[in-house]
């Protein structure tokens, strides 16, 4: 099936670049482009993409409102925040919004279309050199800490096993990886996170990680 792509952008030559970029990639369509949040949130409701590429800074209505906004409202598109740094101070915010992860502009052709990919099968997009860096650095700007567990017991409706795997997801283990450091089948580790962000009311493996580090469970440093 063909991945149906938003671009949001408000800058034109970033908008048409990916557009280019990624309709030329097979199995991969740009349906269409937005300058602002406000038209993105609107275009989403219009085309029912399967993946948006968010901007964070744009007028009218900037990229994490609009990336709050449609996934309170769509709860299908997936939202692929576009940043120029790996430190800007507002991608956790952005995460927190409910994006499913997020690239650097400067990206290359297959690494946006590997992006895209990833997040439109419901997979987050977790790269261990830039996004675990990023949650680390910003979730010491939790509004909310909570509790400090214990490093060696299960975190609140979680079993120990389960908890075991949170820690994991928040640094930006595969499911592979895992499988081999627990050593258990695949499937299990699928299982264990299908059942953590159910336990949790999590969206997928970046909000898990972003909760992860918020709860404490994995230290930012």
């Amino acid at each position: 099936m063909t991945i149906r792509v938003l671009v949001a952008d408000d800058q034109m030559m970033v908008r048409e670049g990916f557009s280019v970029l990624l309709n030329a990639m097979p199995g991969i369509e740009v349906v269409g482009e937005a300058v602002n949040g406000r038209e993105a949130v609107d275009r989403v409701r219009e085309l029912a993409p399967d993946v948006v590429l968010m901007d964070i800074r744009m007028p009218e209505l900037n990229g994490i409102e609009a990336t709050r906004e449609i996934v309170a409202a769509d709860g299908t598109a997936k939202v692929l925040v576009l940043t120029t740094f790996d430190l800007d101070e507002y991608v956790y915010q952005a995460l927190r919004a409910g994006a499913s992860g997020f690239l650097l502009k400067d990206a290359s052709a297959h690494q946006l279309a590997d992006g895209v990919k990833v997040v439109a099968s419901g997979e987050a997009l977790l790269a261990p050199s830039v996004t675990r860096r990023l949650i680390t650095e910003f979730a010491k700007l939790s509004e909310s800490p909570r509790l400090i567990p214990s490093a060696h017991t299960a975190y609140g409706d979680l079993t120990y096993r389960e908890t075991e795997v949170l820690i994991h997801i928040a640094q930006g283990l595969s499911n592979f990886e895992m499988a081999e450091r627990l050593m258990v089948a695949e499937s299990t580790i699928k299982t264990h996170v299908s059942r953590v962000l159910v336990k949790l009311g999590l969206r997928d493996r970046t909000q898990a990680a972003v909760f992860a580090y918020e709860a404490r469970l994995v230290t930012p440093g």
